[in-house]
């Protein structure tokens, strides 16, 4: 079957199951979790409880991107050549470690890694047969969530660099012994994976040993360290170390701590805020690569997977065709008066700023493509110094857009991003200033942009209304990317106030 870019196999990689009861259910279910939906709420007018039915990552792509399961007649296809590129694979890696399917004992990462290198030369002969050219073009994409990121990242650095650890089974496999070995990965996107561990009240889990019956060392520093061939101290765990350009591995993550329930029922009270009930936020993303939040716990009900936010990150990473990366230059905070007499007579002044950011798109009532929020633990927290003294811009987002999405009326493509910035509770001297102290936001804003072929507009939603872009914005062009500044902030003469510049880096994406 014909291979087009982005339309590549999608093959999903379920998280971690703990106890053997679990991986028995986790290779009962023949999708591994990647078919579970669910229901939210919102209000009519009455403010009477209207569903929304989210069906699942698995329906969303058949029904919007015409993808078809590979399940069929109760197995994999696997006629030769014969099935389409856009299809929908699960990697059922759990069924050697059950009892149900296999013999009950548990395996390691890497060996979970080869699995993976099998799985995919089984996609690739059943969806190019014997075709050299469709060889030569195949590709996959990964999807994620929880530790099968990381069993991903040890396929890609590990597997597919070092081939075959002499004590595994690798038999049948097309490896050589030492790199040069073609991982086949068009892009990974991953839910909520501890790339940079777990941490259980801020200290990275233990790597035990042979007498870790549950393999939680998984999440170990340590232990991922030696599965990720990461040597080079000087290299961080949550690098891809040149395996995969981090550019094409998106990390979603949940800022959700209350409602996640895993096997250590304490989890949510030992990670707590800014974390998805498990994983830290900011132990969930790789180094370099794009990312979003999302007020979704690490799994459940109100999980990360089975969330229409998550599933429109995920197609729009797959399939769109612009990328928008946002920063926040900060070029000026000023201080409250007495704060700032208090500063100009040499007192020690401290202070950190929430920065509150939200992304939508057009018509889509019911979910935000990123959310970090103070009234969820979630906002971007920079100390004064971070801002003023290193002038270190803030990382808001990167998000996707795609060509469906525009609208026949004007041919734009259109999204809003919702600022706030957060008064700091100031300390002089090591004591926190009282005075002059308001709580709440010293500034927020919603914008709106509206990009086309060759102009891109805003509005801001004080003085246009939400949803206009009436204002051309000066592009710099740079290396087929167009960079925009809008200026932000307080008015001028504001205390407690800050000045400065939204950053948006617009380029196509493939």
């Amino acid at each position: 079957m014909t291979m087009n870019a982005p339309c590549y196999p999608i093959i999903y990689v379920r998280g971690f199951a703990a106890t053997m009861a679990e991986i028995d259910e986790t290779s009962a279910d023949p999708y591994m979790g990647f078919n579970r939906g669910s229901t939210v709420l919102r209000q009519d007018h009455q403010r009477k409880p209207v569903s929304f039915i989210f069906e699942s990552p698995l329906l969303r792509l058949i029904k919007d991107h015409e993808y078809i399961d590979a399940f069929q007649g109760g197995r994999y296809l696997d006629k030769p050549g014969e099935v389409p590129a856009k299809s929908i694979w699960v990697f059922r890696y759990y069924e050697r470690a059950s009892n149900l399917l296999g013999n009950g004992e548990r395996v390691s990462m890497e060996q979970f890694a080869l699995d993976l290198r099998r799985f995919i030369l089984d996609v690739r002969d059943a969806t190019c047969g014997d075709s050299q050219v469709q060889k030569d073009a195949f590709k996959v994409h990964l999807v994620a969530h929880s530790m099968g990121g990381l069993v991903c990242r040890c396929y890609l650095q590990n597997i597919c660099r070092h081939g075959v650890p002499d004590d595994l089974d690798g038999s049948g496999l097309e490896l050589t012994e030492e790199g040069g070995n073609p991982h086949y990965v068009s892009k990974l996107f991953t839910y909520g994976t501890p790339h940079n561990g777990i941490d259980v009240l801020g200290i990275n889990v233990p790597d035990l040993g042979p007498i870790d019956r549950f393999h939680i060392s998984n999440f170990s520093k340590k232990r991922m360290r030696e599965y990720l061939k990461i040597s080079k101290k000087s290299v961080a765990v949550n690098s891809l170390d040149g395996a995969l350009d981090p550019e094409c591995c998106f990390c979603f993550i949940g800022s959700d701590f209350k409602d996640y329930n895993a096997f250590f029922k304490l989890s949510k009270q030992v990670t707590g805020p800014a974390s998805d009930g498990l994983v830290m936020m900011a132990n969930a993303y790789v180094e370099q690569a794009p990312r979003s939040v999302t007020y979704r716990s690490h799994s459940g009900h109100f999980g990360l997977v089975n969330s229409e936010s998550g599933y429109q990150n995920l197609r729009r990473f797959l399939f769109g065709s612009i990328r928008i990366a946002a920063r926040l230059r900060v070029n000026r905070v000023d201080l409250p008066p007495g704060v700032q007499n208090k500063r100009a007579n040499n007192a020690e002044v401290r202070g950190s700023y929430y920065f509150d950011t939200v992304t939508r798109v057009r018509a889509a009532p019911n979910y935000a493509l990123h959310e970090r929020r103070y009234e969820h633990a979630s906002a971007l927290l920079r100390s004064y110094d971070e801002l003023i003294k290193e002038q270190k811009p803030v990382y808001l987002f990167t998000g996707y857009l795609t060509e469906d999405a525009r609208q026949a009326s004007d041919q734009a493509l259109i999204f809003t991003i919702d600022i706030g910035v957060r008064a700091p509770l100031f300390e002089v001297n090591r004591k926190f200033w009282f005075d002059e102290h308001f709580e709440g936001f010293m500034y927020q804003e919603q914008i709106t942009l509206a990009i086309r072929d060759k102009t891109i507009r805003y509005g801001l939603s004080l003085k246009d209304g939400i949803g206009n872009a009436p204002h051309k914005t000066e592009i710099i062009e740079e290396q087929g990317q167009r960079k925009i500044h809008l200026p932000l902030g307080t008015a001028t003469n504001a205390r407690p106030g800050f000045q400065g510049n939204l950053e948006l880096i617009v380029d196509e994406w493939h």
